[in-house]
């Protein structure tokens, strides 16, 4: 694989001096600027061996050079190695950023190529600022790809299907009403929806075109007089498309937009949001294009009462199946039979896939034992695939998608007797997570505002974590979605009651260990005073954290009735749904915490 890259690398810099480019930038992107992508749209981990989700390739003439963010720092390094590509650590002091080290390695006249349907409008426009004042030229047609990839995957042709009412909650003709009115209102009169989840939520329809997420590949556009779903036809079948006819939404082939787009009327006005249309598709729209934030965000950020109904449906489904798959894990190593990481993630996805509604798993699996755990968004290979014993610790993330919700859950767990570093660690996390889940705020509040809530603990004994506290889940959808988060990082957006956000504090230590532990988190009204409306959190997974690892010595007693609460709700939520075996296996987990009991 190493001397594959290199080669491939030779090759692209081959192209770059057939097209006179002196520096490419690849990021990891699709036309829809999406987070996950099917593998047609994979060139950065084609040209570098790097399979992680955020990280964007730069190739110059002598050096190439990879950056991504901390959640990828040790996976990075393991699959950069012997590649000759330099690993640049997002977000550490000494790293540039990619436009400072490309002003720094061209001179003036230089031409850096980039590929426009892979590039956001801010993303391009961004780096065509910075280069433009050094004089440094921008290709945006730059597809060395097309010439290397010889075997690269087709476009997904999966059939999209439709998301029933009975599990959205809220039929499409008035999605797209209360968007027109939502745009009329930035001054456009229609709109083009790239982003895929965005088009999922707002059709009601779902696909199997990216793993893990149930969207459809395609482009939309809404307007007062017609709306177009540009999509290949193979995806559609009958009862799809009378569904789309029955809505007022026609049919075009999937790479008509730009055709479609350039002969509008001068005078329409055609919202694009900058951050999720890439600059090739928007470039046709000339002055009829309004840069706005889409509106769709939000609406599908907040889940209606449906919506939330799906969602306790289905953690209480989801805990089921991993009171059992947990039960399997356990029982393989007390019988001494191999247990290794990957075959944890099959146990999982085998016991969800036996509960009612279960479409896919949500993501690939983490299971990361002792030192892998460190690594925060490992995912087990066949080279990789550790051999889990009965001592250390086992971080496992994992999540499903349910046709009437979208799970994600950590736990660590103690597989032996744990060391007080382990204890003692796992504590100041679950303080931290504690804290957060049992936060009231005012109305308007940020999710920067509470993050340091959860790193509180960690930061008085100088330990933190590098990644974000909480992202938002969609329903029947990407686990990540926005437009909220918690995290320290400025994000304009508030919490606002039926966002579903996950809280996931965490600590890593590099060889030794990881520690994650996360719940999702509903957002609920909690009072209103004269100060104004307050907002809280309802935790709404159901699993136990593994009480072994608790030292109540540094808990307050208001975190101990936390957690016993917690389990006991747990208990009595999942115990109807067991059989007596399963029963005890859960009471056993739920004991409760106190001072003189550990």
């Amino acid at each position: 694989m190493k001397t594959d890259i290199k080669s491939r690398l030779e090759a692209l810099r081959a192209e770059m001096d057939k097209a006179g480019v002196d520096l490419a930038v690849i990021p990891h992107a699709d036309p829809h600027q999406s987070e996950y992508m099917s593998s047609h749209w994979h060139l950065r981990g084609f040209f570098s061996g790097f399979t992680g989700s955020a990280g964007t390739l730069v190739v110059g003439k002598e050096e190439a050079c990879l950056w991504t963010d901390s959640r990828y720092f040790l996976q990075a390094a393991q699959q950069l190695e012997g590649t000759g590509i330099k690993l640049m650590k997002e977000g550490i002091p000494g790293t540039p950023e990619i436009s400072e080290y490309i002003i720094k390695s061209l001179p003036a006249g230089a031409t850096v190529g980039i590929d426009g349907m892979q590039f956001s409008i801010n993303a391009e426009n961004s780096l065509r600022k910075e280069l433009n004042a050094h004089d440094i030229e921008l290709d945006t047609t730059f597809r060395p790809a097309d010439a290397i990839w010889t075997d690269r995957p087709a476009l997904p042709a999966n059939k999209a299907f439709i998301h029933e009412l009975k599990y959205s909650g809220e039929a499409t003709a008035d999605k797209i009403s209360k968007i027109l009115n939502a745009i009329n209102q930035k001054g456009a009169d229609s709109i083009l929806v790239s982003a895929l989840d965005e088009l999922a939520w707002t059709l009601n329809l779902r696909g199997s075109d990216v793993k893990y997420n149930p969207v459809v590949t395609a482009f939309l556009y809404l307007g007062k007089e017609n709306s177009t779903l540009f999509i290949d036809e193979i995806k559609l079948d009958d009862k799809t498309n009378a569904y789309l006819t029955a809505n007022g939404i026609s049919t075009a082939p999937y790479d008509g937009v730009a055709t479609f787009l350039s002969r509008l009327p001068e005078t329409e006005k055609v919202l694009v949001d900058p951050a999720s249309t890439s600059s090739a598709m928007a470039s046709p729209l000339g002055n009829r294009m309004v840069t706005e934030k889409s509106p769709i965000p939000l609406m599908k950020g907040v889940k209606n009462e449906v919506q939330i109904a799906g969602i306790h449906a289905a953690m209480k489904r989801d805990g089921v199946a991993l009171v059992r798959a947990m039960m399997d894990i356990e029982q393989m190593l007390s019988e001494g039979k191999t247990l290794t990481e990957m075959e944890v993630g099959r146990i999982l996805t085998r016991r969800r896939s036996e509960q009612p509604l279960y479409f896919d798993d949500s993501f690939g699996t983490i299971a990361g034992y002792r030192g892998h755990g460190a690594i925060v968004h490992y995912e087990a290979t066949p080279e990789s695939d550790s051999t889990i014993e009965p001592d250390g610790l086992l971080l496992i993330d994992s999540g499903a998608q349910y046709l009437d919700g979208t799970t994600d859950i950590t736990r660590t767990i103690a597989l032996g007797s744990p060391t007080e570093d382990e204890r003692h660690d796992f504590t100041l996390v679950m303080k931290g997570h504690i804290a957060l889940g049992s936060a009231i705020f005012p109305e308007g509040t940020r999710g920067s505002q509470l993050d340091a809530l959860a790193r509180h603990f960690l930061w008085n004994e100088g330990k933190s974590y590098l990644h974000g506290t909480g992202h938002g889940v969609g329903h029947f959808l990407n686990v990540h979605e926005g437009p909220q988060n918690i995290r320290l990082n400025e994000n304009p957006a508030t919490l606002v009651p039926g966002m579903l956000t996950s809280n996931e504090p965490g600590l890593y230590i590099t060889d030794k260990y990881g520690i994650r532990c996360e719940n999702l988190i509903l957002t609920v009204p909690a009072f209103t005073t004269e100060f104004g409306n307050f907002y809280k959190f309802e935790t709404v997974t159901l699993f136990p954290f593994d009480i072994k690892l608790f030292d109540v010595n540094i808990m307050t007693e208001e975190e101990i009735c936390w957690l016993n609460a917690y389990h006991k709700r747990v208990y009595d939520t999942l115990s109807p749904e067991l059989n007596k075996q399963e029963c005890e296996w859960l009471e056993k987990k739920t004991i409760p915490l106190t001072k003189d009991i550990q």
